[in-house]
């Protein structure tokens, strides 16, 4: 049975990963969350901090039993700690009648890196496989070789360049190959070095990928790259803004930025240069996405965003996109619009729900 909301005013929990000291600690202000606190106050909702931790999970879930809504800012790896613990609270929370944004249901659904293969046919990735055995990663990587191509490897779930691999040959020249073939390997997370193994000693590597139901997605290298990574950042299906950022992690020699890497730029819906991109996808990609998944806009999270390079040219010298990310679970930074995207996002789901109707 739905629960009774006895409160006048909705209360929205707004959660993030920390210690207990920083939980009893927390307020409203002066986190990198204090703009959605107070977009969320000036539609008339009472915001609340609700740091957790696995170690007093209970806790957090007493107190999101009280509240209509709970927003969740936490990365599905930090630091060796996973959802593991409260995924299934917020579930179990979101059956008591609590609306739950990002629902980890959805999460699984578009934003692990098998949405990539499972939305292949909307044309907004090319070339790509999965795999879910290390014995099919073994095949697939021979399989491309002889190709000379550069390819990367991505694992199902992971944040911040961990799990995502370049592989390419060793020899560009040689034509067969087996699996102790040589192959250069670069890990896109920050302070890797490029190595040289044996095809079977980088299969190893990413055994740890395939534990309980992982997986791994292969797409080509995309040479643009050095152009950048534009980020799409939407609220449900409308885009609230772009940034633009230069990941350095599968760049090589020249390519890299001498000294530190530009930083993120950030841009409203409305930029000139991104509006092909923002055509795309409110045009086609997320209608799209949804029919695929089965995902109603409501349903869509709050705040996620999508990560596009730059593929091949057209004939007529237009750019295309090639998605390599969807990012839901701690989308940050963000842009200014999207704060009052959120809270008004929001305000439309809990009145929809019947939780605020007549107050």
């Amino acid at each position: 049975m739905p629960r009774s909301y006895p409160l006048q005013t909705p209360r929205v929990a707004i959660l993030w990963r920390g210690s207990r000291d920083a939980r009893q600690a927390a307020t409203a202000f002066g986190n990198r969350l204090s703009p959605v606190f107070e977009a969320l106050a000036r539609e008339g909702v009472d915001a609340e901090p609700a740091v957790y931790g696995d170690d007093f999970a209970e806790e957090v879930r007493g107190q999101l039993l009280n509240c209509d809504a709970v927003l969740v800012w936490v990365d599905p790896i930090t630091n060796g700690q996973d959802r593991r613990t409260l995924d299934p609270l917020l579930r179990a929370v979101a059956s008591e009648g609590v609306w739950v944004s990002a629902h980890p249901d959805v999460i699984l659904k578009m934003g692990a890196k098998e949405v990539l293969f499972t939305t292949r046919d909307l044309g907004w990735v090319r070339d790509i496989s999965i795999y879910e055995t290390d014995d099919a990663l073994l095949a697939g990587i021979l399989s491309r070789l002889p190709t000379g191509q550069r390819r990367v490897l991505k694992q199902n779930r992971g944040n911040g360049g961990n799990g995502v691999w370049s592989v390419e040959p060793d020899d560009v020249l040689a034509r067969t190959f087996d699996a102790s073939s040589l192959v250069k390997i670069q890990h896109a997370l920050a302070g890797s070095a490029e190595e040289t193994l044996t095809v079977r000693e980088f299969v190893q590597r990413c055994d740890q990928y395939f534990k309980g139901p992982g997986q791994m997605i292969d797409q080509p290298y995309e040479p643009r790259l050095v152009e950048g990574i534009t980020r799409c950042y939407m609220t449900h299906d409308r885009l609230v803004g772009f940034s633009h950022q230069f990941s350095q992690g599968l760049l090589r020699g020249a390519e890299k930025a001498e000294g530190p890497a530009p930083g993120k730029v950030m841009f409203g819906p409305d930029e000139p240069r991104f509006q092909p991109l923002r055509r795309m996808m409110e045009g086609h990609w997320i209608a799209g996405l949804q029919t695929t998944l089965g995902i109603e806009t409501a349903d869509l999270p709050v705040i996620w965003d999508a990560d596009f390079i730059l593929g091949p040219r057209t004939p007529n010298g237009d750019d295309t996109f090639v998605l390599c990310e969807i990012n839901i679970s701690a989308v940050l930074p963000i842009p200014d619009e999207a704060p009052g995207a959120i809270a008004k996002a929001v305000t439309a789901r809990l009145l929809s729900r019947r939780q605020i109707k007549g107050r």
